[in-house]
């Protein structure tokens, strides 16, 4: 073959080449869809309770500070049995003792040589008993039980988790999913289109939530919380 045989082959399937592919560009249709977002939330109570609870003694003789902590020690126990909260309700108790003398900072003017803290740790699923204990620590108080950490904080209560979401999941998937193509099918009807399939979706983040959303409350110190779930789907319009 020639070379400008070869030559003419190759411009005109440039050409054949070039008609298809404008051709195809010329009947291809944008792909036309809708974006929206479905809410699911379900009120729930917490499952499990934990409670740190700190107290400490004071004193320049370590045997008598140490008597002190195990009677705080003994006391607490004793009150925690009262409000239902026996051995089983005990994850582990511990001890730190600090030597104010053995630092190698300050000028060593202290009232009490040694800072014994004992700290006590509550796991329990009875998340009610703990939330009664809690408004209770008047007693432990009245009995002469200093409660607080070595650094002067205070006992910031117990904290209350919610451990069931697993089980919450699907039906609130399925909720929000719903709730979603309610909103999709209203904009095509809005739109005066029909709703196809869904292209493309997130099912969002699960959320727990304090129930009541004031300023600056924590979920993880209220019993009772709101699980949020946002699922993100865009579905197809057609004409």
């Amino acid at each position: 073959m020639s070379r400008v045989a070869a030559a003419m082959l190759v411009a005109v399937g440039l050409v054949v080449g070039g008609w298809f592919i404008g051709n195809g560009f010329a009947h291809r249709h944008a792909v036309r869809y809708v974006v929206v977002k479905g809410l699911a939330e379900r009120n729930v109570k917490a499952d499990i309770a934990l409670w740190q609870i700190h107290f400490t003694e004071t004193g320049n003789q370590l045997a008598d500070v140490q008597a002190l902590i195990q009677r705080d020690d003994a006391a607490i126990t004793a009150f925690l049995q009262t409000h239902k909260l026996g051995p089983g309700a005990i994850a582990f108790r511990s001890v730190q003792v600090t030597d104010r003398a053995a630092r190698n900072f300050g000028n060593e003017q202290y009232k009490a040589r040694f800072v014994v803290t004992g700290t006590i740790m509550v796991r329990t699923k009875d998340v009610e008993a703990v939330a009664a204990a809690a408004q209770d620590t008047g007693t432990l108080i009245a009995q002469g039980v200093v409660l607080g950490n070595p650094d002067g904080g205070f006992n910031e209560g117990p904290n209350y988790l919610f451990d069931a979401i697993n089980a919450l999941k699907p039906s609130m998937i399925a909720d929000a999913t719903k709730n979603a193509r309610a909103a999709a099918e209203q904009f095509a009807r809005d739109s005066d289109s029909r709703l196809g399939g869904i292209l493309r979706a997130n099912q969002g983040v699960f959320e727990i939530l304090p129930r009541d959303k004031a300023p600056m409350l924590q979920q993880d110190k209220q019993i009772d919380k709101t699980v949020r779930v946002v699922a993100t789907l865009d579905y197809e319009l057609k004409d």
